[in-house]
C-alpha cells in the first residue's frame, strides 16, 4: 500500500495545505518521504460533521455487525505485513521485535473488544418491573441501558506508534462503544498512521458502515488538536502524552459551552518500595531486575520505575551496587524523537545539577543522534520531601533512589506522593505486616499495585487498570487499557413505562439478545 501523505476524512483521502509534516528517523536524522500536508479548520469541520452524521446509525448497529467490523479492522492491519513494520521502525527508532509485538497487541485489543461487544455486559441492562399495587405509591416500569456518548477525538501517542495510536486502545474501545472516532495522528509517525488509518477505513467500507465512523487528521503544533477538542460535535477525548499536553486539552474541553470529559494519561514516576525482608534475601537480584525494567525501550514507558524507596543500610547499599553494575554497562538507546531526547537530557540535567541529589551512575555514552544515556540518582528522604520538583517525571531511563532513615519515614513519604499509574512492592513473607500498612496508602495513590515484579509491561485483559489519580491521569476512575476502557465512552439512559415494541432490544421482554440483565436487582438472563 503506497503512503501518499494524505489525511483520511471519512471515505476520502485529502491533501492538507497547512504546511508539510515529515517523519524523521531518530536513529539517523533522515527525513522520511513523503511529506504530509497538515490539516486545518476545514478538515476538522468535515471530519466532525461526518462523525456526527454517522453516530446514530453506528451506535445502533447490532452487536455482531460491530464486532465483525472490529475484527475486520484487526485483520486489515495484519494484512499490511512488513510495510507497516518497516515504516514504524523507521519512524520510531524502535527495534523490529518491539514493533511486531506492538502490532500483536493492537490487533489483540481490537479482537478483545469484539468479544466484549458480543458478550454484552457493557450494556449493563437493568429492569425494575412495574409494581402497580405497591403501597403507598405504585412503581412505574423502569429500564436502563448504556449507550455511546457520541463522536470521540483520539490523540495518537509518541511512544506507542501502534498500540496507543490510530488503531490503539482508545480507538478500539470508543468504536466498541458505538462512537465514531476522529484521530489526530502523531506527527512523529505520519506514515505509520496513514497505513493503519487506511486499514480501518477499508474495514468501515467492507462492513457497510457510514463513512464518518472513522477519520484521520494530521497537523503539526496544537492548532488541529485544539480545534478538534473545541468542536461541539466531539463528546469525549482520549489522550496519551505529556502533562502539559493533557492539561491544555482539559482547559479547552472545560471552557466549551458544553464541557466534555478528557481521558488523559499523562505523568507517572511509578515508585518501587524495597521492604526489609526482600532486601535481606535478594537485594542483588532486585537491583538487576530493576535496571532491566528501567532501561527497557530507553525508558520510554509511562510505567517506567522512576523512583525507588528503601531504608539506609547495607542491604540498600547492596541493591545500589548491583543496579550500578548493571546500569553502567547499559548501552545508550535511540529515543523516539529529537524532542523527546532533548526533554530527557534536560530532565537528567535538572537532577545532576541539583545540589541535594547525588549522581550514582550513568550508562554508556551513545555514538549516534538522539541516544539517551541511562542514569541513576539518589537523595535523602528529607530532601525529597522538601523538593516537589523531585517528583517530576523524567521520561526515559533515569530513576531516583530515596534513602530513608527508617520504615516509618518510608511510609510517610508514600503518603506524600502524587497520583501514579503503578506502585511496586518488593517483599518476602516476613514483610507481610509492613505491606498491610503500605497497601491501603497505595490504593489511594495508584491504579495498579505489583508485588515482586516490575511495572513495565501492561497486560491487555479484563482485569487490567492503566490509570490512576491526578496527575497520572485526568480521571482516576477509568483505565485506558483493558475491557473496562469501554465505559469511558458510555452513559446510562433510563426508559420509563415504554411499550415493549418501542424499547431497545437489550431491554425488551423475552430478552431477544440473550444478555445478562439485572431484574429487580437479581442478575440473570430472564
Amino acid at each position: 500500500m503506497a503512503i501518499t501523505g494524505e489525511m483520511l476524512i471519512g471515505a476520502s483521502a485529502v491533501r492538507g495545505t497547512e504546511g508539510d509534516i515529515y517523519g524523521i528517523n531518530p536513529a539517523t536524522g533522515e527525513k522520511l518521504q513523503p511529506a504530509f500536508g497538515g490539516g486545518g479548520a476545514a478538515e476538522v469541520e468535515r471530519a466532525c460533521a461526518l462523525a456526527a452524521a454517522a453516530f446514530d446509525t453506528f451506535r445502533q448497529t447490532a452487536p455482531e455487525q460491530r464486532a465483525a467490523f472490529l475484527e475486520a479492522a484487526a485483520q486489515a492491519i495484519l494484512d499490511l505485513g512488513d510495510e507497516l513494520i518497516e515504516r514504524a521502525v523507521a519512524e520510531s527508532g524502535l527495534p523490529r521485535g518491539r514493533i511486531e509485538g506492538e502490532r500483536g497487541r493492537t490487533v489483540g485489543q481490537l479482537r478483545m473488544f469484539a468479544g466484549v461487544v458480543r458478550e454484552g455486559g457493557w450494556v449493563d441492562a437493568r429492569i425494575d418491573p412495574a409494581q402497580p399495587d405497591r403501597k403507598p405509591l405504585a412503581r412505574s416500569d423502569i429500564r436502563q441501558r448504556h449507550i455511546a456518548v457520541g463522536p470521540v477525538a483520539v490523540f495518537g501517542a509518541s511512544n506507542f506508534p501502534l498500540a496507543f495510536s490510530v488503531g490503539g486502545g482508545d480507538t478500539a474501545s470508543a468504536l466498541a462503544a458505538g462512537c465514531p472516532v476522529v484521530v489526530k495522528g502523531h506527527s512523529a509517525h505520519p506514515g505509520t498512521s496513514e497505513l493503519v488509518g487506511r486499514a480501518i477505513q477499508s474495514a468501515v467500507k467492507a462492513s457497510g458502515l457510514p463513512e464518518g465512523v472513522f477519520s484521520l487528521l494530521m497537523g503539526s503544533g496544537a492548532k488541529v488538536g485544539a480545534a478538534l477538542v473545541a468542536d461541539p460535535r466531539i463528546q469525549a477525548v482520549g489522550f496519551t502524552g505529556s502533562f502539559s499536553g493533557g492539561t491544555a486539552l482539559l482547559k479547552i474541553a472545560q471552557s466549551r459551552p458544553h464541557p466534555i470529559p478528557v481521558y488523559a494519561e499523562m505523568s507517572s514516576i511509578n515508585p518501587v518500595f524495597l521492604l526489609p525482608g526482600a532486601m535481606a534475601k535478594r537485594a542483588d537480584g532486585i537491583g538487576k531486575g530493576f535496571v532491566g525494567s528501567l532501561t527497557m525501550g530507553a525508558g520510554q514507558f509511562c510505567t517506567n520505575p522512576g523512583l525507588v524507596l528503601g531504608v539506609e543500610g547495607k542491604e540498600l547499599d547492596a541493591f545500589i551496587a548491583s543496579a550500578s553494575e548493571a546500569l553502567k554497562g547499559s548501552a545508550a538507546q535511540t529515543m523516539l524523537t529529537p524532542g523527546i531526547f532533548k526533554a530527557y537530557e534536560e530532565g537528567v540535567s535538572r537532577l545532576s545539577t541539583n545540589n541535594r541529589v547525588e549522581t550514582v551512575v550513568e550508562g554508556l555514552t551513545g555514538a549516534g543522534p538522539n541516544q539517551g544515556r541511562a542514569a541513576l540518582f539518589s537523595t535523602t528522604a528529607e530532601h525529597f520531601a522538601a523538593d516537589l520538583a523531585l517528583q517530576e517525571e523524567v521520561f526515559g531511563s533515569a530513576s531516583l533512589i530515596i534513602r530513608c532513615p527508617d520504615l516509618e519515614t518510608m511510609l510517610g513519604l508514600a503518603e506524600k506522593l502524587e497520583g501514579q499509574l503503578t506502585a511496586t512492592i518488593q517483599m518476602e513473607p516476613e514483610d507481610l505486616e509492613l505491606a498491610r500498612r503500605l497497601v491501603p496508602v497505595l490504593e489511594r495513590k495508584v491504579g495498579r499495585i505489583l508485588v515482586n515484579g516490575y511495572p513495565t509491561g501492561v497486560e491487555v485483559g479484563h482485569a487490567m487498570v492503566h490509570g490512576g489519580p491526578w496527575p497520572s491521569t485526568s480521571d482516576g476512575r477509568t483505565t485506558s487499557v483493558g475491557s473496562l476502557a469501554i465505559r469511558r465512552f458510555l452513559r446510562p439512559v433510563a426508559y420509563q413505562d415504554f411499550p415493549d415494541a418501542l424499547l431497545p432490544e437489550a431491554l425488551r421482554n423475552g430478552n431477544p439478545q440473550g444478555l445478562w440483565r439485572r431484574t429487580d436487582g437479581q442478575l440473570g438472563r430472564d
